[in-house]
């Protein structure tokens, strides 16, 4: 029989961790001294001793390690384990990524950060424009024939509105655009508006101050972003505008979001 000091050196265990496991349930000493309260230990027991303390290295929890210790599947755990892990190694390594990407631009002038859009109704209308700037005119208005056609019809919150072009190629005129509305609920359609769901979405996101015709520099810098970082985009750039000339009195105060979906 092994003291709890003796054990404590043999199981590279402190007797604080040992006092802790014993309260816990997971390593209950062999004898209690029922004057003294001196804790005794078999040499067998080093054998769990040495199980908790790697387990408790791959971070697993108490009760998975006691799951563990009273016969669970110890590869069900460890495998669930292991998903969590290499989660969180991507959260880190886009995190990492994106501190370097920043510490390598030297001008600082746009950052790229991740986003998990939720799932979102939107009503939506596909027109063609004759020039892009047109479009500043054709929200508002699209805006009023929806609630025309749905009286009640409420906006989600928070706000949430995005355009999409749907040309294969860059165009100065007769520009096909999406423009899209977050709402509470479907509502009534016509040639105009019509309604969908969006399912839960990871974009990445970055903005942009100053003009649309400048929005070009933008995209170069989120493109080179996503392919010198190994993202796949999987969906038509997202333009969310926050600020523009329904609020601000000069072009260089206009706020621009582009978000880009990812896998």
């Amino acid at each position: 029989m092994l003291k709890i000091g003796e054990f404590s050196k043999l199981s590279h265990l402190t007797v604080k961790a040992l006092r802790f496991y014993e309260k816990e349930g997971l390593l209950i000493p062999a004898s209690i001294d029922k004057w003294s309260g001196y804790r005794f230990y078999e040499t067998s027991q080093l054998e769990d001793a040495a199980k908790i303390k790697a387990y408790r290295q791959l971070d697993l929890s108490i009760e998975e390690i006691k799951a563990i210790l009273s016969g669970a599947d110890a590869k069900a755990i460890l495998n669930a384990k292991a998903i969590a892990l290499k989660t969180q190694k991507e959260e880190i390594d886009m995190r990492l990524s994106i501190i370097n990407y920043i510490l390598e631009d030297e001008e600082m002038k746009y950052q790229v950060t991740v986003k998990e859009i939720p799932s979102v109704i939107v009503y939506y209308s596909e027109v063609k424009l004759s020039k892009y700037s047109d479009m500043m005119q054709y929200i508002p208005e699209i805006g009023k024939e929806c609630m025309k056609l749905n009286p009640g019809l409420k906006c989600a919150e928070p706000s949430y509105e995005f355009c999409e072009y749907l040309d294969e190629e860059h165009k100065d005129k007769d520009v096909l655009i999406r423009y899209n509305e977050a709402v509470v609920a479907f509502g009534n359609e016509n040639e105009n508006i019509k309604f969908r769901e969006i399912p839960a979405t990871k974009v990445l996101s970055i903005f942009h101050k100053g003009a649309y015709d400048q929005i070009g520099e933008a995209y170069a810098f989120i493109m080179k972003y996503v392919e010198e970082n190994g993202y796949k985009v999987t969906g038509l750039s997202r333009e969310c505008y926050i600020d523009g000339i329904w609020n601000k009195e000069t072009v260089d105060e206009w706020l621009t979001e582009i978000q880009l979906p990812i896998e």
